[in-house]
């Protein structure tokens, strides 16, 4: 589905989805404290690929940490805006993400790809793959179920993913999987289809030709810190 169509079906239904799934609260405890985890090991500078209303933004930035957020949905930008005054968010596509090479620490992907053509998903990780600084940390988030079969998602069609599947592309990507995870819903939640999870560390080598070097051109930092950098067009306030 194209991000415009995306975006569209998510702006016509925003009111909807803020108030049935647009906070903390509302969440399943064990995704909550899968991702408190994986913040906290996680250093540097976080992005919420796909944030919707920037509720797990504003949880990524609990304890002042360097946290902002991206969507397509404008309604959800404006809503995540006026509920997380102190966070970054901007208008965006994970195709293209607006910061250097090796800027950030850790991208958040939770069910972000679900809606992209599954030959889309590719060329989306290895965006992730070039953001990240080698070690920095990928946590993404699915519907498990065989991997590239379509279903009627209540917004927009939507797709399942496998762990396997998904392993594949993470590792032709750049990336070592870490972990993952398959489980049933809890009663209550959201959705009835099972959640899956993947944890993935960006490589910092590859080798070619017996020698080792690094799969991205990384430029200067602007600060000491090994995910510090600039983005490559200023966000959006």
């Amino acid at each position: 589905m194209a991000d415009r169509d995306v975006a569209a079906a998510y702006g016509a239904r925003a009111a909807e989805y803020l108030a049935i799934a647009g906070g903390i609260a509302q969440m399943e405890e064990p995704d909550v404290d899968r991702i408190a985890r994986w913040r906290d090991a996680t250093p540097g500078r976080l992005l919420d690929a796909g944030c919707g209303p920037g509720h797990w933004t504003a949880f990524l930035g609990a304890g002042g940490r360097d946290a902002e957020g991206l969507d397509l949905t404008p309604a959800f930008v404006e809503a995540a805006r006026v509920e997380h005054p102190g966070i970054r968010f901007s208008e965006g596509t994970m195709r293209d993400l607006p910061y250097e090479d090796a800027s950030l620490g850790g991208v958040l992907a939770w069910y972000s790809l679900i809606h992209l053509p599954p030959a889309d998903v590719p060329a989306v990780l290895a965006e992730f793959a070039r953001v990240l600084a080698p070690g920095g940390g990928l946590l993404i988030g699915f519907f498990d179920g065989t991997a590239g079969e379509g279903f009627a998602h209540a917004v927009a069609p939507a797709h399942y993913w496998s762990a396997d599947a998904l392993g594949t592309l993470l590792d032709a990507a750049g990336f070592d999987v870490v972990d993952g995870e398959r489980r049933e819903r809890l009663p209550g939640a959201a959705s009835i289809r099972p959640h899956g999870a993947l944890s993935a560390v960006r490589r910092p080598w590859k080798a070619k030709g017996g020698q080792f070097r690094q799969e991205f051109a990384a430029k200067p930092a602007e600060t000491d810190h090994p995910t510090g950098g600039l983005a490559r067009r200023p966000p959006a306030p």
